[in-house]
């Protein structure tokens, strides 16, 4: 399990999603890690499809995101080894609190997106090839609808933004509850439709393959990857808390 043998100069890099900086969970967790370790770890948050890609190439010694397909393809790929489901969230649809879609009535998520749809709301997008906007696409594709109606917005931006640029439109976007509780305070939209399997937004950390890779910092990798899943770090992710809400569920098993 995880040892502090690391020299105090030695850098991680952690390519992770924009929902894990934005939520402010990393800023709670990684200095307490880099106090018992002697690591720094260098957080490069963006979307997940960017992140796996930096993985990929060799770019970052280890990489966390929320994406099971594409993580799946990454590891199939050869890419990465050793996946580990550290935590989970899920995801809500957020909208207008007059509700012109009338979204609160669905049943299913992708009868909120058909309404959504059929009525010609705003709705904005991440665009950005994100593990949301990966959720957001298999949304639309299982609601039978190709999301090019005028009412749909796609901005390229990471959550936070998109989150401000849909409030500001008083539109409908799809968004992990994390960094909705993490910007609530700034945000005049409700949930208009939470729950199901489908909405499920599970996380893992993966290491770099050493095969393709060798002289990344696959030690200080394997140590971060280790912490995450030790069960001090686990009661941490469980406890951490924005405006008294809980963001985040540990869901590590050995």
């Amino acid at each position: 399990m995880f040892s502090p043998t690391a020299l105090a100069n030695e850098v991680i890099k952690l390519a992770t999603t924009t929902s894990t900086e934005n939520s402010g969970l990393l800023g709670a967790l990684l200095p307490k890690f880099e106090a018992e370790s002697g690591y720094t770890v260098q957080v490069i948050a963006t979307g997940t499809g960017k992140a796996l890609k930096l993985a990929s190439q060799g770019d970052v010694d280890v990489v966390m995101t929320h994406a099971p397909d594409a993580e799946a393809k990454f590891i199939a790929d050869a890419d990465g080894i050793e996946p580990r489901g550290i935590m989970e969230n899920d995801f809500v649809v957020l909208g207008p609190k007059n509700d012109p879609a009338a979204v609160k009535s669905s049943k299913l998520v992708t009868e909120a997106f058909s309404k959504i749809a059929q009525s010609n709301s705003k709705f904005v997008s991440r665009g950005d090839n994100s593990g949301t906007h990966m959720k957001e696409l298999i949304i639309w594709k299982d609601a039978g609808i190709t999301p090019d109606f005028a009412g749909y917005t796609s901005v390229g931006q990471g959550m936070g933004k998109t989150l401000l640029m849909a409030d500001e439109l008083q539109a409908y976007t799809l968004t992990d509850r994390g960094t909705y509780i993490a910007y609530k305070a700034k945000l005049d939209l409700n949930i208009s439709f939470e729950g199901g399997d489908k909405l499920a937004n599970p996380y893992q950390i993966m290491l770099i393959n050493p095969a393709k890779y060798p002289d990344l910092n696959h030690k200080g990798a394997r140590a971060l990857s280790d912490w995450f899943i030790s069960p001090a770090t686990q009661t941490m992710i469980n406890n951490y808390k924005v405006q008294g809400e809980q963001l985040f569920k540990a869901t590590y098993k050995k």
